[in-house]
């Protein structure tokens, strides 16, 4: 049986946390093979953010080269960017001819902005539309997203239907794929890893980057366990592992941070080496090949698109 088509969108955010990592990055790592897998680096989203060409552009080489060093082969999936397949934001002009705007007003980020007293921009109003053309445009069939994003695969699907309706059928209707498993990744205070809290610890950073982040876990005086360092560490090694360590080490909060570090060290040292490897040439070289790919299969459900909405003549 032919595996079953899935489309990832990789966020360039800048520099990751091992919450990243474990809840995202490595997930994708694991499964990428099991599905006909395209990923794609969601660089015209981030203008409803970003303004600042050379932060977004560094940004994009990062993102890239951070799937790369922690075991992405490109040959094994389509890799590219958004901005080089032109068929999105075409697509997308489509969609937007064919929804409404108070379909567009229940759109979760663009609410969210409002409720906040904040501006909220013509792109952030639209984005549902852009990533319904990302989705559509390549017969994508599994969207994997967390709970909170349920809503952009419904707006995809809508899209789907409306235009299947209006021109004949043309699209799959996607399906969104969350998964239970992907656990909450505590920070160095015990809330959820977030670069907003403060409280991260860097995936590529140097080893006194990472002891020194580690060396600020906050621990409970009141327990033999100091219970955020346990908890980070079960992201390395099993409980059957690290019950010894931590029996043998009660209330030795400096000890347990110590051993936290070398396994940390441990695990990220060769994908950071690996990533120092990595050149922009090597990303740029990555995305162009990509994209060549990705404007194969885009094109061709285009051509069919113009043809039916009345454009080709």
């Amino acid at each position: 049986m032919s595996k079953k088509r899935r489309l990832t969108g990789l966020q360039p955010s800048g520099n990751l946390h091992i919450g990243n990592y474990f809840g995202a990055l490595k997930p994708f790592v694991d499964e990428y093979r099991n599905y006909d897998s395209i990923l794609m680096v969601v660089d015209y989203h981030a203008l409803t953010s970003l303004k600042d060409g050379p932060q977004l552009r560094a940004h994009i080489l990062s993102a890239v080269r951070d799937y790369l060093a922690v075991g992405i082969d490109p040959s094994s999936l389509v890799l590219f960017k958004q901005s080089d397949v032109l068929e999105h934001t075409e697509l997308a002009w489509i969609l937007d001819c064919l929804v409404t705007v108070p379909f567009l007003m229940q759109g979760h980020a663009y609410k969210d902005k409002l409720a906040k007293g904040l501006e909220a921009n013509a792109g952030l109003f639209t984005y549902p539309m852009l990533m319904a053309a990302d989705i559509l445009l390549y017969d994508t069939e599994l969207v994997p997203v967390g709970e909170d994003q349920r809503q952009h695969v419904e707006y995809a699907r809508e899209a789907a239907a409306k235009f299947n309706l209006a021109f004949g059928q043309t699209f799959l209707e996607p399906k969104e794929q969350i998964s239970a498993n992907v656990g909450v990744v505590p920070g160095t205070d015990g809330l959820k890893m977030s670069k907003s809290y403060g409280n991260t610890i860097p995936l590529f950073g140097n080893r006194d980057e990472t002891a020194q982040a580690v060396m600020s876990i906050v621990t409970d005086s009141a327990g033999d366990v100091p219970a955020n360092v346990y908890a980070i560490h079960k992201l390395y090694k099993t409980e059957a592992e690290l019950a010894p360590l931590y029996e043998s080490n009660k209330g030795k909060y400096k000890a347990l941070k110590e051993a936290l570090i070398e396994d940390i060290e441990a695990h990220v040292a060769p994908m950071r080496e690996k990533r120092a490897s990595i050149s922009d040439d090597d990303v740029k070289r990555v995305l162009v090949e990509g994209a060549e790919k990705a404007r194969a299969i885009a094109s061709a459900k285009m051509a069919d698109v113009r043809q039916k909405i009345g454009v080709a003549l």
